[in-house]
């Protein structure tokens, strides 16, 4: 009967505690991986952006199944086998005793146990929890996706081991000459150098056999170098074979992305990545030893160099704008004032006009009211969010709205939603459909987005970064920016895949409303504004004696890059243009000298109101004279102001980091009080006939806001849909009703 101290003793003295202890002991890095993996499924990494919703409700096929589920669990394995493959590559010198085990790699795996099986646990506590109270799915269905994931860890698991079982044979086989001079390599004196001696760094009493029986320890003094090297060396030639072969399935995943069979859930391709990652820092560990950070810093100077050099060229396009014209538009303060002159600005104001009195023409008053629509960032929720309101809007004034709408700006999230709104409007006026305010177009713009944006980030942008596709003539590579594009159109049944002049002609006739498309320049933070009217008035503050005094602050896209068939660019693109979130979508480079980069406007202005109240400015006249009353429709999906959760510092690490976060946490913020300001001073000059009415997205309860990310829920599904009707919501109706 063991006394206390020696079960204690043989508890922390057995593999399992000891192997855990040494992972923090050695190689802290590798730990890494594992502390993104824990953090992401337990929502403290990336859960803005959506990131644990990827692999807690991970979709395939466009729906949360027990088949995308079991992908996820096979990756798991894979990065779990991965982990054991790398750590037993870098503790050989510490475990030698583990050469007199039948199967020491098996067996090695068996004790590793510690941290994956924490993983496990966890993930599947928190996948449950999820599923419940997040997707609101049955109790059937959670069993279903938690039967895939177990399912698919466990073939996975199978086939590894079968193979580790068949490598072990081989193994044996091949060694087993070297052990039958084990002994005497033991007995001869002289040859000490060559007999193994036992870790310093690593005590072990006993270790488990398998899954109910514990072996104790045996000595390795006895068996030469020789013979635990060549243990060792022939289970890394096994591995490194596994590593290999992930590799080509990411690549091979690659090229097959656009069908949609082959577009695996984001988490399988982002935790078979990690398991590639832990592999290659592995093989630098063990094979260069001190020389693996000169020879990553090496590496990094040779692909930079090949990058300064344009032979890779991992850079995203504008999808349709031509980059192969022999000279490109040139981007400085000369010539950005020549798209502005007051002549041009005059001529491009009578475009306007004319459009103006066109959409007067078609109204049914005299002196009409005129609706100017605009909507802010968010991702899906925003999205999601405006296209409930637009519906509910359109029915509330017996389809009304979108005649009588002008203009629709904003930025991000939103404008996917209005976009999509506005070709169902388009598409009812060419009788094409009767009723676009059923709930299943508010389920297409809520659809996900993320999955196909990660999966290609890692199979596509990062692994296999040649592939090519061609729009309009012109050939553009195919990386998560194109992922999104597809994806998008595809949720929106193609409606939406057109190049930005196939609205020329509506616009100009005041079929349907104009949209103006916002992107920020990188270099400079001047707006970029895409439409297909000449907007060249847009391109400075509005003052009211000359426009050559105004420094121009955006540029009109169309005019700038006249000579590359600006017209021709993707009207996906150039949503994404105004949606692109920094590293989750790539910033768009465009063709001038020197080149410029544009990522989404809402930095700079997340409502769209400061296009709006500058196009009022310029046409003020025409719309007091023309129109009896001129109304914004603000669609936001944040309360304004949000005074409820302001900036606070209750701990160390925040305090530190304040004075770096607190302008980004209150960029929007800062927004409402610039334009609150320029609005107030608009409509002090214009009166009771400037008026603006807001719908905002402003839950009651803050853990239930939507994540800023391309990705829902059912349950922030389900509260959007509902808090269009909230208390402040259902004021705003009541007011536009009034007008």
């Amino acid at each position: 009967m063991l006394t206390a101290k020696q079960w204690f003793s043989n508890f922390w003295y057995s593999f399992p505690v000891q192997l855990f202890l040494l992972h923090f002991k050695k190689h802290q890095l590798v730990l890494l991986y594992w502390a993104i993996l824990f953090a992401t499924v337990g929502g403290s990494f990336m859960k803005m952006f959506g990131a644990n919703s990827l692999f807690l409700a991970p979709e395939y096929l466009d729906t949360v199944n027990g088949i995308g589920t079991a992908m996820v669990g096979a990756a798991v394995g894979v990065f779990i086998m991965s982990w054991n493959i790398t750590t037993f590559i870098l503790f050989s010198k510490h475990i030698k005793f583990l050469a007199t085990a039948k199967r020491p790699f098996v067996t090695y795996c068996l004790n590793n146990f510690v941290i994956p099986l924490s993983f496990l646990l966890y993930y599947l506590y928190k996948a449950i929890c999820y599923g419940l109270y997040n997707e609101l799915f049955s109790v059937s269905k959670i069993i279903e996706l938690s039967l895939g994931f177990l399912l698919g860890f466990t073939l996975n698991g199978v086939v590894l081991f079968a193979y580790f079982f068949k490598a072990n044979s081989s193994i044996a086989k091949r060694i087993k000459p070297i052990l039958g001079k084990a002994y005497i390599a033991y007995i001869d004196n002289n040859k000490q150098a060559h007999i193994t001696t036992p870790s310093e760094l690593l005590k072990v009493k006993t270790y488990l056999l398998n899954i109910r029986k514990t072996a104790l320890v045996r000595q390795v003094q006895h068996y030469n170098k020789l013979y635990i090297q060549t243990v060792f060396n022939r289970h890394h030639l096994a591995s490194v074979v596994l590593i290999i072969l992930a590799f080509f399935f990411l690549i091979g995943i690659s090229f097959f992305l656009d069908n949609k069979f082959f577009q695996i859930p984001a988490a399988a391709s982002i935790t078979v990545f990690f398991a590639i990652l832990i592999s290659l820092f592995g093989a630098l560990a063990y094979f260069l030893q001190n020389w693996s950070l000169p020879f990553t810093i090496i590496i990094f100077l040779l692909i930079n160099a090949l990058y300064t050099h344009q032979i890779i060229d991992p850079t995203n396009k504008a999808f349709g704008l031509n980059y192969t014209t022999a000279t490109r538009p040139q981007y400085n303060d000369t010539a950005i004032q020549q798209l502005c002159t007051t002549a041009k600005v005059a001529a491009d104001k009578a475009t306007m006009l004319a459009i103006l009195n066109r959409w007067k023409q078609q109204q049914t008053n005299s002196k009409p009211i005129i609706y100017f629509i605009n909507v802010s960032g968010g991702g899906n929720r925003s999205a999601a969010f405006t296209m409930n309101v637009l519906q509910r809007l359109d029915s509330l004034t017996n389809g009304t709205l979108m005649q009588q709408t002008f203009m629709i700006n904003g930025a991000s999230g939103g404008m996917l939603g209005a976009a999509y709104y506005r070709e169902l409007y388009l598409q009812k006026k060419l009788q094409k459909l009767k009723n676009i305010n059923t709930p299943n177009y508010a389920d297409d713009i809520s659809k996900d987005m993320l999955n196909p944006i990660f999966s290609s980030l890692v199979a596509r942008d990062i692994i296999s970064p040649a592939q090519q596709f061609m729009w309009q003539g012109q050939t553009y590579l195919k990386d998560r920016a194109y992922a999104f594009e597809q994806k998008l159109n595809s949720n929106t049944h193609n409606y939406l895949n057109k190049s930005v002049g196939d609205y020329a002609q509506f616009e100009s006739n005041a079929t349907i409303p104009l949209m103006l498309y916002n992107a920020i320049v990188l270099q400079d933070a001047r707006k970029m504004i895409i439409s297909t009217q000449p907007i060249s008035y847009m391109m400075q503050p509005f003052v009211d004696s000359t426009y050559s005094k105004a420094v121009p602050d955006a540029i009109d896209f169309t005019a700038l890059f006249a000579q590359q068939n600006p017209l021709n660019l993707r009207l996906l693109t150039a949503l994404r243009m105004n949606a692109t979130f920094p590293y989750i979508l790539p910033t768009v480079w465009l063709p001038t000298n020197p080149i410029i980069d544009v990522m989404d406007a809402g930095i700079k202005d997340n409502y769209g109101q400061e296009n709006c109240v500058r196009f009022i400015a310029n046409f003020e006249d025409w719309l007091v004279k023309n129109t009896s009353k001129v109304v914004l429709i603000t669609i936001r999906d944040r309360k304004v102001g949000n005074w409820d959760n302001p900036y606070i510092t209750n701990n160390l690490i925040t305090a530190i980091s304040k004075p770096a976060t607190q302008l980004q946490y209150n960029i929007f913020k800062m927004q409402d009080y610039q334009q609150n300001e320029t609005f107030s001073l608009l409509q002090n000059k214009m009166g009771k006939q400037l008026q603006k009415v807001v719908f905002q997205y402003a839950p009651t309860n803050q853990q239930n806001h939507a994540a800023l990310s391309f990705h829902l829920t059912n349950t922030e599904k389900q509260l959007i849909h509902e808090d269009v009707n909230n208390t402040i919501n259902t004021a705003s109706f009541q007011q536009l009703l009034k007008q």
